[in-house]
């Protein structure tokens, strides 16, 4: 199959899902170019100015393709004018929810419109966690596939040993409210260990971040299916994160991690706490976390369902 991958960019989140899945795709024998699209680099003009060049890209590029696949809302308009038998839009979250809490209400309104209207554009919707596919349901009456996002395990077998650092807690993500750093910052003065904050290095460097850890703090506000969790449990690295969004479809409470309302920050410090002293349990959670995300996450799991997702939409 040939197909054109569409992102606002193809690394951290939604992206990285991107990217993953077109070297699996690669790797399998198909054919996946990815559009490079620019940008302003100004908070609110960021997406409406990739949505505009996108769009231009699109009705420029004569080449045709079998799936034109774009992922997040602003990714739609180059999706609707780019050359494909069949178009698929992939959100991870609910997109008019992110911007709500994120931005005015102005910017709100736009973002709700433009969402009812360019999920239409697609042939097939689809999410990486349950909870997106219900509230879309729910909120929109439109049917979205359910297709997980996986991890590539082979790249993080590829990780160096590190030397554990005693009680080191991470945070492993973008610095943005809707990923609750202030929460943990808040929590900090009352963590009985070190905590790092990892915010912007490179993949594989943040990766050898997190299996020097003892913990993984995942204080979001809001989340789809996190990749860092994921990539958490195959590296054996605990996780304590907030009960939001798709989270409690990867951590079962107690079982594969800890689980704690978010905006609490007194619970966050005490249930990390509780990790770095208990090592049994910490070891439970690990061996429990790390079963499920290979039986469940892996892309060797995962891909044969997209594979057969783009077959069957093609046939159909």
């Amino acid at each position: 199959m040939k197909f054109l991958f569409i992102s606002p960019r193809f690394s951290g989140g939604i992206g990285g899902h991107a990217a993953m899945l077109a070297d699996q795709l690669e790797n399998s024998g198909h054919e996946v170019t990815k559009m490079k699209t620019p940008h302003i680099p100004i908070k609110n003009l960021k997406n409406p100015s990739f949505a505009v060049f996108g769009m231009i890209k699109g009705i420029l590029n004569k080449e045709k393709y079998d799936i034109v696949h774009a992922f997040n809302v602003p990714s739609a308009f180059a999706m609707h004018y780019s050359k494909g038998t069949k178009k698929v839009l992939s959100i991870h979250g609910v997109f008019s929810d992110q911007v709500k809490k994120l931005h005015s209400s102005t910017v709100s309104s736009i973002a709700s419109a433009t969402e009812s209207k360019v999920l239409k554009w697609a042939d097939k919707l689809t999410t990486d966690s349950k909870i997106s596919k219900n509230e879309y349901k729910k909120k929109l009456n439109l049917d979205f596939e359910y297709l997980p996002s996986a991890i590539d395990t082979e790249k993080l077998e590829s990780i160096p040993e590190v030397k554990k650092i005693p009680n080191q807690v991470l945070y492993l993500g973008r610095d943005s409210y809707e990923k609750g750093i202030d929460i943990l910052r808040d929590a900090e003065k009352s963590i009985d260990g070190k905590v790092v904050y990892c915010t912007n290095l490179p993949w594989n460097d943040a990766m050898k971040l997190l299996k020097s850890s003892s913990v993984l703090a995942v204080p979001s506000r809001m989340e789809s299916l996190p990749t860092n969790i994921k990539e958490a449990f195959y590296l054996k690295i605990p996780v304590v994160a907030s009960n939001v969004g798709g989270i409690p479809e990867l951590v079962d409470d107690k079982k594969t991690g800890i689980l704690i309302p978010t905006e609490d920050s007194k619970k966050l410090s005490i249930e990390i706490n509780l990790i770095l002293k208990n090592k049994g349990k910490s070891e439970e959670l690990i061996q429990n976390a790390h079963e499920f995300v290979i039986n469940q996450m892996s892309w060797k799991k995962i891909l044969p369902k997209y594979i057969t997702f783009y077959e069957d939409l093609l046939n159909n």
